[in-house]
């Protein structure tokens, strides 16, 4: 079962920058970390989870989420079964639990959530008005 353990969230002001990081564990033979597609969500009181990042198993695909294109840089380093969300110029509506998730059965980068199989346990961002 692969374990997915996000950080890095945090209050940030406005305009400033927080880099979440997610690491991944119990990985099964014969399924390299680089085979997973990975996504960041996040989901704000009241609202539904909503996608922001896609990253292809190499890393040469990525996809965002209209309202993060240009702020959010979305990396991996399959070395380190890790996934990254670098978050610039940051406004209150970020303000979320941020989740990553790995899709395991398919090779193209998806926004739906259902797409996904594992998911980590969330981190807060802040963003205060």
């Amino acid at each position: 079962q692969v374990q997915l353990v996000e950080s890095g969230g945090g209050l940030v002001q406005a305009g400033g920058s927080l880099r979440l990081s997610c690491v991944a564990s119990g990985l099964t033979s014969g399924r390299t970390f680089s085979s997973y597609v990975l996504g960041w969500f996040r989901q704000a009181p009241g609202k539904e989870r909503e996608f922001v990042a896609g990253i292809s198993g190499g890393g040469g695909s990525t996809d965002y989420a209209d309202s993060v294109k240009g702020r959010f840089t979305i990396s991996r380093d399959n070395a380190k079964n890790a996934v990254y969300l670098q978050m610039n110029s940051l406004k209150t509506e970020d303000t979320a639990v941020y989740y990553c998730a790995a899709d395991r059965r398919t090779y193209a980068i998806s926004s739906m959530s259902y797409e996904y199989d594992y998911w980590g346990q969330g981190t807060q961002v802040t963003v205060p008005s």
